[in-house]
């Protein structure tokens, strides 16, 4: 099934298909099942997907605003041509594991124990995100900017963060692996 140009508003169950420019507003897709789904260039709005199986679907060009996405293991999606865009959402317990996403864009965004290890965040804005307890690790985060970003930890002996911006004092969550006193 294919599904163009739609606007689905307050829906719980979503038909298999390929969704192309579509908007779903206040949608509760919550541990649902929405692997193999496709989503080309669209928006969520207000949705909480936590928890969903999005094995094998593929999000290209799509934007989530003010959602909740707790638990998503976007690791398992689709990797061609993946792209977010994500505004002011939840994704704790998120995983990034070895996706590119140097196309993707966070702002506002709540990214606590999510998993970016071996990702590709190379060239991304973080603006006002919040990384408390978040997994970088062989991560590729050059010329990333973190500059509004707030509790990261990153180790610049196991991640690769050749002209990223920081500021001050976040920038000492750089100096977590080392175990030193800063007074």
């Amino acid at each position: 099934m294919i599904f163009e140009d739609q606007v689905f508003e307050k829906i719980t169950t979503l038909e298999k298909g390929e969704y192309d420019h579509c908007q779903f507003i206040n949608c509760q897709f919550g541990n649902a099942f929405l692997n193999g789904y496709s989503f080309l260039e669209c928006e969520f709005t207000d949705c909480d997907l936590s928890m969903a199986n999005i094995s094998g679907s593929a999000f290209k060009d799509v934007t989530f605003t003010d959602c909740k996405l707790l638990g998503l293991h976007f690791n398992n999606c689709n990797p061609f041509l993946f792209q977010l865009t994500l505004n002011h959402c939840n994704l704790k317990l998120a995983s990034f594991y070895s996706l590119k996403l140097k196309s993707s864009r966070f702002s506002n965004c709540i990214l606590e124990d999510v998993d970016f290890t071996d990702a590709d965040l190379s060239g991304i804005s973080f603006q006002n995100c919040d990384f408390k307890k978040a997994i970088f690790d062989n991560t590729l985060l050059e010329k990333a900017d973190f500059r509004t970003a707030t509790n990261y930890t990153i180790d610049p002996n196991k991640n690769k963060i050749t002209k990223a911006k920081f500021s001050y004092p976040s920038v000492l969550g750089l100096l977590d692996s080392f175990k030193i006193e800063i007074q």
